[in-house]
């Protein structure tokens, strides 16, 4: 997550009161959304233009509601009750024509929060330029983020701030095992700060510099990434 997603979420929570979400596309991704919406208890539409997954959506309980339609007919989804909700995300990747006109059609019918899901680069231009609030990736991100792992498997969560700049969780190296944080020079050495470390399995915030790591915690650092790639880890 960067800081423009930063944004978006934080303007998303404050613009929220009821919290209704509707989900137009059923398939791995758009189920997982719903599942995870709905365990926690926010109201969900699910929508598919095939009724065997509208069914299986109410049958395995993932949503409050799911109804069968063709997302690309504007009268459709007024009919529906789509308009009427709080955000409403477009989790149809494989039909590009089908995701767009949604898209379009969802924002246009005046829905505030409009998010995404892109299965090409192109493909999330195009979402960006029909009015998409959010634009998620999740194959390219898991990409990402594989590729991330297998280099630095060190760094268990990255937070990035700007394309520069990141907070990550790593995990002690040995380098720094049984010093104290001012004994590592962390800022003199690498450029970065320490906003955390983990003791008990809990996160101390603002630790004291006598404190002494032990290889297998975790610290949590804030820095520029061409810094955090200098880490021994």
């Amino acid at each position: 997550m960067n800081l423009s997603a930063l944004k978006f979420f934080h303007g998303l929570r404050a613009d929220h009161k009821n919290k209704q979400f509707a989900v137009i596309g059923l398939g791995r991704f758009g189920r997982a959304v719903c599942s995870t919406l709905h365990g926690q208890g926010y109201d969900v539409l699910g929508v598919d233009s095939d009724m065997e997954r509208v069914d299986q959506a109410l049958s395995d309980r993932i949503v409050a509601h799911s109804r069968q339609l063709d997302s690309t007919q504007p009268a459709a989804l007024k009919e529906a009750g789509i308009l009427e909700q709080d955000t409403v995300i477009v989790a149809i990747g494989n039909y590009v024509q089908e995701s767009i006109i949604t898209t379009l059609n969802v924002k246009e019918g005046g829905v505030r929060h409009v998010i995404a899901k892109a299965s090409s680069e192109i493909h999330e231009k195009l979402l960006k330029k029909v009015g998409a609030d959010h634009v998620v990736f999740p194959e390219h991100d898991a990409g990402y983020n594989l590729a991330r792992s297998l280099t630095k498997p060190g760094i268990l969560e990255r937070f990035e701030l700007d394309p520069e700049n990141s907070i990550v969780e790593v995990i002690v190296p040995e380098e720094f095992d049984n010093r104290t944080i001012a004994e590592i020079k962390l800022r003199a050495r690498y450029g970065l700060n320490m906003l955390a470390f983990s003791q008990d399995g809990k996160f101390v915030i603002n630790p004291d510099p006598i404190t002494i790591l032990r290889k297998g915690s975790a610290i949590v650092v804030i820095g520029a990434n061409k810094d955090i790639d200098r880490l021994p880890i």
